[in-house]
């Protein structure tokens, strides 16, 4: 059986990828290991991801923004950075911005079940769930991929989306730089007394780091991030324990907390391949880059990159050019390498400095802050990184 292209894992970055290509006539088989009844319904899974105004266009563009209630989308109106015990802040608003908002929080399960719905029922987008990929081979003329379900299909390019830790992109050769923190992200929801006016915080504490995201209502997304040795003993809380302990860590801000739901907890590891691309071959979303959450652009990335090889697929057939040729996907790879190197070394350094309690790097920490936020060149790029705004302009190197 042949297709033109072959997408390798239905999350975000497939199936925004799948969706991107419903507008071609190319056809287009994606590849699920999970069952349909997963990719029709995904479970909640306690991930928000905080959508840049770069990522809200291209899924409005797609439909797929519509798709999700908006009483799911919750504008962030301002940014706060605090480090350890310090009142001192580095402080984002959207209002100097002269955006509506900073960004938008937004349930992973629901962006996932968007996208679903958007590709499901394009005629040149084939869905086979239930199946793994059992080989990946690669020729001059055609690349096959061999299913679990018996199966051998042949594409023009296979695009692997299969997660971090993907089993297609060690299956073609092709390395990558992997960094384990070991350190445990515990995200829950939390309700809570007073509002929160839209404010996100992330707060650089000695020995963990507390994210607090505002949802709609008294409500908030808690990401506590801790050293792999105690995530057990957190996890172990029982929930009034657990509110309790976010509650004064987060210096009683928004007065009494209880959990609402599940705690749910991730290993952090962050990886960045070393190259993107192989003759009739490419990788997209945490597949070629898993960021550490610090500055929430995992799945924004993704969803640029993504964006990035569709745009440069479209360019290759304009020109009548065969999409699977190396010299067509270096392009995508080259565009896409300029903007997450940078960001994926810059974002790592950021986590080693606020994770790092000796008193040379408290001092360095308190600096770095009162620098990028009194020094207006430097905090104007973090804020332009932070929000995305203008479309595909470079993605700069966040600072704080």
């Amino acid at each position: 059986m042949k297709y033109d292209i072959v997408i390798i894992g239905a999350g975000p970055a497939g199936l925004s990828f799948a969706r991107s290509l419903a507008e071609t006539d190319l056809r287009v088989l994606v590849v699920e290991r999970s069952g349909m009844a997963d990719l029709q319904a995904p479970a909640m899974d306690g991930r928000e991801i905080a959508l840049t105004h770069l990522s809200k266009k291209i899924l409005t563009e797609m439909g797929a923004f519509a798709r999700i209630p908006q009483d799911s989308i919750a504008p962030m109106k301002q940014a706060r950075v605090i480090n350890g015990d310090s009142s001192y802040s580095l402080k984002f608003d959207s209002r100097k911005e002269g955006v509506d908002a900073l960004g938008y929080v937004v349930p992973n399960y629901l962006i996932r079940k968007a996208l679903y719905e958007e590709v499901t029922d394009r005629e040149n987008i084939e869905i086979l769930a239930d199946t793994s990929v059992l080989d990946v081979q690669i020729t001059p003329a055609v690349a096959t991929v061999t299913l679990s379900n018996g199966d051998a299909v042949d594409a023009s390019l296979v695009v692997a989306a299969d997660s971090r830790f993907s089993d297609t992109r060690r299956r073609v050769g092709i390395s990558a730089s992997i960094q384990d923190f070991g350190r445990v992200a515990i995200v829950s929801r939390l309700a809570h007394e007073k509002p929160h006016h839209r404010i996100a915080y992330e707060c650089f504490h000695y020995g963990r780091t507390l994210a607090m995201l505002p949802l709609n209502g008294n409500l908030s997304s808690a990401v506590v991030t801790v050293s792999s040795d105690i995530a057990s003993q957190i996890q172990a809380m029982d929930e009034t324990t657990f509110a309790a302990d976010v509650q004064a860590r987060f210096n009683n801000r928004l007065g009494n907390m209880e959990l609402v739901g599940k705690r749910y907890a991730y290993p952090l590891v962050a990886v960045h391949a070393n190259k993107f691309v192989k003759p009739r071959f490419a990788l997209i979303g945490d597949a070629a880059v898993g960021m550490h959450p610090v500055t929430a652009h995992g799945f924004n990335l993704g969803l640029r990159g993504q964006d990035t090889l569709y745009r440069t697929i479209r360019q290759a057939l304009l020109q009548g050019q065969d999409i699977g040729d190396l010299k067509v996907l270096e392009k995508y790879q080259s565009t896409h390498m300029h903007v997450t190197w940078p960001l994926y070394t810059g974002t790592n350094e950021i986590v080693s400095l606020y994770t790092n309690d000796s008193v040379p790097a408290k001092i360095l920490r308190g600096l770095v802050l009162r620098l990028s936020n009194n020094f207006p060149p430097v905090k104007q790029m973090i804020s332009k990184k932070l929000t995305e705004v203008g479309g595909h302009g470079e993605a700069g190197l966040p600072f704080f």
